[in-house]
């Protein structure tokens, strides 16, 4: 297919996407009409179809999401200067949405190979979890992390240590470090791995559980409930100091709360209750071992499609994510949702200006007023500290062409795909019933992530233009590009590359299902995702203040 110089995403629209940098004096045709360019436009970036006038509305994605701030000719470069961000209010209203589910016969009888839960959830990851109560505990947490993480085989950053060895060696020898070679031979997560069906030691630190308020640590609790009762964690260590907000009972409490038949091996460790810090992290690790020893004897076994729950993130994005990657992303998400899986779209700051579609599509009243409560509470509480959510765009958002809150959320929305919204969840509340869910995060990539995994996602397909390192703990974190440039730059951390689509050598359909299918491989272990393989196992609660 012959590449493409622009894109019109939606009939409605009246403004034009470069696909390629354009250049000032470039005649662009377009559906019978020819525009000439007023200054460059780089790829990523839009350009005025019209000349627009102060006040004008600025329509993409068939929606509004910005208005005019000058008199602005035809063929100009949208940006910060003449573009403002602009929304249509929303509300509830009866609404009879229907949905054409897609085609999915080839995904048929398909299953993965995944850990059966008692409950009858499938983890996609056999994991061993550490969590501290209070921030106390971190150092205790980062000792038994260093002692188990080599000798157990989970150890990615050996290389590093190799590096630096090289790095002392030719200072003692009196070489020169600046151009020395560092090469050493790289390991993967497997190598030398002592427990096969374990699939790696995760550790929860935070800088909570005390001197915050009494509302913080009750949140941080339920977050760590869910950690606990997550599918893909088979045992936990809980080390607590004794004196802090989260009381380890509270946090049992919470547990049994989130699952009353929680039946996985639990060992609780209190300091002040212990001889030493030496006693308690010996018996620690020596309980933690037993318990290893016990999951190791877990084996994956088939489980079909439904079993899987997919949260769907953007981070570093730009102005091809709501293009290519995250609609491909989308149709992987009906995919899943026709399949009977679960879908799990969060960032509630990026869905301003699309909540009307989700209200819309939201199946049950009740559900979707409460989505309307979250967004204007939330909206609410960034504004009375002088911030709102059309402060959203980051520096790099605006800088590759995401110039309004509405453009990177209806973008952004895309990766919930059409279906319709079956449930709506508030931070850490459990994702139940098959389907789209909605759940309220933070946009900030690890806050997101660290939400999504509370509400059950065993896998998490993370889309990205810009580029970003973030991977989350006990949820396969599966980075997908919106354009090969980034792709092949960042090659360490990109699993998929979506940008055949920006290309024109992929269907946004033909995309979705390439996604699917890594998506049963990684839920099989048969592909480790990079940020897995990296050990990137950000975790960030929420505290519940202004975050965007």
């Amino acid at each position: 297919m012959s590449k493409q110089k622009i894109i019109q995403v939606h009939p409605k629209d009246n403004v034009l996407v470069a696909l390629t940098n354009l250049k000032q004096g470039e005649t662009i045709s377009f559906q019978g009409n020819d525009y000439v360019l007023k200054e460059d436009i780089d790829a990523k970036h839009k350009f005025f179809m019209h000349d627009m006038r102060p006040g004008d509305e600025m329509i993409m994605y068939g929606v509004l999401v910005g208005k005019a701030q000058k008199q602005i000719p035809a063929g100009s470069r949208m940006s910060t200067e003449n573009t403002k961000h602009a929304a249509e209010p929303y509300e509830f209203r009866p609404y009879h949405y229907e949905w054409q589910a897609p085609d999915v016969s080839k995904f048929a009888g398909r299953t993965f190979s995944g850990y059966h839960r008692s409950d009858g959830r499938v983890g996609t990851a056999n994991y061993w979890l550490f969590m501290p109560t209070v921030f106390c505990e971190n150092r205790n947490l980062d000792v038994i992390k260093e002692a188990l993480y080599s000798e157990l085989g989970y150890n990615v950053t050996d290389k590093y240590k190799q590096k630096a060895h090289l790095l002392l060696e030719l200072y003692r020898q009196g070489g020169d470090v600046s151009n020395a070679s560092l090469e050493v031979k790289e390991s993967t997560i497997a190598t030398g791995r002592v427990f096969k069906n374990v699939d790696g030691i995760k550790f929860l630190n935070h800088q909570g559980g005390c001197g915050g308020t009494r509302q913080d640590a009750a949140i941080l609790s339920k977050l760590l409930a869910a950690y606990a009762d997550h599918p893909n964690v088979a045992g936990v260590t809980i080390l607590s100091l004794g004196c802090q907000n989260l009381q380890t009972q509270n946090l049992l409490d919470d547990i049994k709360k989130h699952n009353p038949h929680f039946d996985k091996p639990l060992h609780v460790f209190e300091q002040q209750q212990s001889q030493s810090e030496e006693q308690l992290i010996t018996e620690a690790m020596r309980k933690t071992f037993e318990g290893l020893i016990g999951i190791n004897r877990l084996e994956r076994k088939p489980a079909t499609l439904d079993k899987l729950c997919i949260g769907v993130k953007c981070g570093g994005s730009d102005g091809f994510s709501g293009i290519s990657a995250n609609p491909a992303v989308g149709y992987c998400s009906d995919l899943v949702v026709a399949l009977g899986g679960k879908i799990l779209l969060a960032e509630f700051p990026e869905l301003c200006g699309a909540e009307q579609q989700l209200i819309d599509r939201t199946t049950d009243e009740t559900a979707a007023r409460k989505f309307i409560h979250l967004m204007r509470s939330y909206n609410q509480a960034a504004e009375n500290v002088g911030s709102g959510f059309d402060m959203n765009p980051s520096p790099g958002n605006i800088k590759d062409g995401l110039i309004t809150d509405a453009i990177k959320s209806n973008g952004a929305a895309k990766k919930g795909g059409t279906s319709p919204v079956v449930d709506v969840l508030d931070y850490t509340e459990p994702a139940t019933k098959p389907g789209l869910s909605l759940v309220c995060t933070p946009g900030n990539d690890v806050e997101a992530t660290t939400g999504k995994a509370a509400s059950g996602a065993t896998l998490i397909l993370f889309t990205t233009g810009l580029g970003t390192p973030t991977g989350n703990p006990v949820c396969p974190t599966i980075k997908v590009a919106t354009n090969t440039s980034l792709a092949l730059r960042m090659s360490d951390i990109i699993d998929i590359n979506t940008g055949g689509v920006i290309d024109g050598d992929k269907t946004i359909e033909q995309m979705g299902e390439e996604i699917l299918e890594y998506c049963i491989r990684a839920a099989s272990g048969e592909v480790i995702p990079k940020a897995v393989l990296l050990n990137q196992d950000d975790f960030i609660p929420w505290k519940r203040g202004v975050s965007l």
